[in-house]
């Protein structure tokens, strides 16, 4: 046990955890109207509530037991086996699993931007819990966990490199908001605007500063790599920031608030994939083209008629992937392994989402009434609303 070790990853924990609840949280709660804020609110706290519990189940043993190349079986469901003196590496296992389940806990939530303010709260967690346990373990096992996307696998000594997520959170959670926002429709008035900014740049520094912990401990080690990733989340969120706000104002001659702290997003989750193999002007490179690419991205799906909400796909699928990409230049990935667990990932996450929808939909439907759409969701699933002031 290396004790070092140990307190970062406890500090990491908790900062990726913060990432979902109140970081993610609060800037979804902003972007929506205000008769659904607390629709919003209760999605985002009630789904990672109900990720701990399954990640204890059954999410752990999936993802990281030891199953074969494609699932990590049931052999360490409800933590069978694991105790304070089992080890991964230079960890106690029981810490490395908390960590390990904060991310199953913040990639379901992400996907809630796609489907926002006209979807059944049942719908959201019964689908929210079986697409973690089938899409994100399975694929967590995949790369993270030695599965066949790792080396050693089909792709050979060197295979998919993701250092903190740019396939197995990024990509899996972008796919599927782009699938539910198809399947599910726009909502019935998609003209708009974030009813609190404030909220959601509060929301956007949150999540800033719990993504140093996202990228900087995935090396599960406090050592200089750890370091460098911390650095070059900062550097990639800054540049993505402000290239956003600059293809903004060239564009639409106005800087705005909500665009800034979108691009910071885009920035993050490009340099993602990356953070563990690069250098701070690459980071920089990244960054900047990836505020300027995600923004386009919002764009093409709205004249598509693609009404993903909250920009998941946008921000997050593209900028994953793009992110993944930018590895193989540098020799550090094989063009082969990066394309090819893109592609493997990507049907995988769409193919399963697609069957979970319709199944869920089967079992307690998925949209709200057209009555309940217009009224605002707080009231009517919740009784409560965000601001009593309002009528």
């Amino acid at each position: 046990m290396n004790s070092a070790d140990m307190v970062w990853i406890l500090v990491a924990t908790t900062l990726v955890f913060f990432m979902a609840i109140p970081g993610l949280t609060l800037f979804y709660g902003g972007m929506v109207r205000a008769r659904n804020v607390v629709n919003m609110f209760m999605q985002c706290f009630a789904t990672a509530c109900l990720m701990v519990v399954l990640w204890y189940a059954a999410g752990y043993s999936i993802a990281y037991g030891d199953g074969n190349g494609y699932w990590g079986g049931f052999g360490k469901l409800f933590l069978n086996g694991v105790t304070l003196d089992t080890m991964v590496g230079t960890l106690p296992e029981i810490l490395f699993f908390a960590f390990q389940m904060t991310f199953a806990i913040i990639t379901p939530v992400i996907i809630l931007g796609a489907c926002a303010e006209r979807v059944k709260f049942g719908f959201v967690l019964l689908f929210s819990g079986l697409w973690m346990l089938l899409v994100y373990a399975p694929v967590a096992h995949w790369v993270w966990g030695g599965g066949f996307l790792s080396d050693g696998g089909i792709f050979g000594d060197l295979g998919v490199r993701d250092y903190a997520g740019g396939l197995v959170v990024h990509q899996t959670a972008g796919l599927a908001a782009l699938v539910l926002a198809v399947v599910i429709g726009p909502r019935l008035n998609t003209k708009s605007n974030p009813h609190s900014p404030g909220l959601v740049m509060m929301g956007a520094a949150m999540l800033w500063v719990g993504w140093l912990g996202f990228n900087g401990v995935s090396a599960l080690a406090a050592d200089p790599t750890a370091a460098m990733a911390m650095t070059v989340t900062l550097i990639a969120g800054a540049a993505s920031s402000l290239s956003w706000l600059a293809w903004e104002y060239v564009k639409f001659g106005k800087f705005t608030l909500v665009g800034m702290v979108t691009g910071t997003l885009s920035g993050l989750a490009a340099i993602t994939p990356a953070a563990g193999f690069v250098d701070p002007a690459y980071a920089l490179l990244i960054g900047a083209i990836a505020g300027m690419m995600c923004q386009e991205a919002v764009y093409l799906l709205r004249r598509f008629g693609i009404d993903d909400t909250l920009d998941v796909f946008a921000v997050h699928g593209v900028g994953g992937v793009y992110g993944s990409m930018m590895i193989a230049p540098l020799g550090i990935a094989n063009w082969t392994a990066q394309i090819g667990g893109i592609d493997i990932v990507g049907a995988y996450t769409i193919c399963v989402t697609l069957v979970l929808i319709f199944f869920c939909k089967g079992v307690v439907g998925i949209r709200v009434s057209e009555e309940h759409e217009n009224s605002g969701l707080d009231k009517v699933l919740h009784g409560q609303r965000g601001y009593e002031l309002l009528t």
